[in-house]
């Protein structure tokens, strides 16, 4: 059994798209879970109620991405064998559940997939023709980054691999797996984390718990982060995502947290 929790925040320009391309899965999900994080106005996800595709709509106020997650985690069917994490504005391929799905079953010491996420412009209704991320992965002084996020998309990272960590837009799991490694009874994403880097933080305790995070590169998912420049991510955003990594440091204690605090501060008073 296949479950899908979607977490929305004002995300009426996307959602439709995202929940379209759950109905065109070779394997559909078996129920699909809404969960809004304090909407300005909520009146969008109404008509999505009894489309056939969401089984349940929860409305939370804005109490942020890793704690909105694990409220739909708490929803889920007990039965549900695993569990897909996706973002309102990732949109899968039609085999991208079945070969998550595959792989898993033939793989038990798998935990996580996820696929080869390519950028799309929503406004435009296209690919942007570049890469969103083919995993995630840390520079040597401890920056985490989206490996390829805006290079061309010219068939580069196409080898299956064990991935660091995996980014939250699309995330495939094993529910056993996630029954284990949660931070607390009925919890996935660590609730500290409010957004940014609770992806990450999952993945560092997935592997410690000796699990395999696998990037199948023929799993195509387009999502529309990647399309979207720095010059409209807020000083606001940018300072909240320089927060969480000092938080993920101190959660996993590393030099690396040398990093963070540079960042931070780079962020908070010189506005970078």
């Amino acid at each position: 059994m296949v479950s899908v929790i979607i977490v929305t925040h004002n995300s009426e320009e996307v959602i439709g798209q995202c929940l379209a391309s759950l109905q065109e899965q070779t394997v559909r999900p078996d129920s699909v879970i809404l969960v809004d994080s304090g909407s300005t106005d909520r009146q969008y996800l109404e008509q999505y109620r009894k489309n056939g595709v969401v089984t349940q709509i929860v409305y939370e106020k804005n109490i942020g991405f890793a704690r909105a997650n694990n409220v739909g985690f708490r929803h889920l069917d007990p039965s549900s064998d695993f569990v897909l994490f996706l973002n309102p504005d990732a949109f899968p391929a039609p085999d991208s559940m079945e070969r998550a799905c595959i792989f898993l079953a033939d793989n038990p010491g798998a935990c996580c997939v996820s696929g080869r996420l390519l950028g799309y412009d929503v406004e435009k209704m296209q690919e942007t023709g570049r890469l969103d991320s083919t995993g995630v992965f840390r520079k040597w002084y401890g920056r985490w980054y989206d490996r390829g996020q805006g290079e061309p998309n010219e068939n580069q990272y196409c080898s299956r691999e064990d991935l660091p960590a995996a980014c939250g837009a699309f995330l495939f799991c094993r529910k056993t797996m996630l029954n284990q490694t949660g931070p607390a009874k009925g919890a996935v994403f660590d609730p500290d984390f409010f957004m940014y880097k609770e992806d990450i933080e999952l993945c560092l305790r997935i592997r410690k718990a000796h699990w395999r995070i696998v990037y199948l590169p023929d799993m195509i998912v387009y999502h529309c982060r990647g399309w979207q420049g720095r010059q409209q991510v807020s000083s606001r955003l940018r300072r909240t995502a320089a927060e969480s990594e000092i938080l993920l440091y101190r959660k996993h204690p590393s030099p690396y947290m040398v990093w963070a605090m540079v960042k931070y501060g780079l962020v908070r008073w010189l506005r970078l």
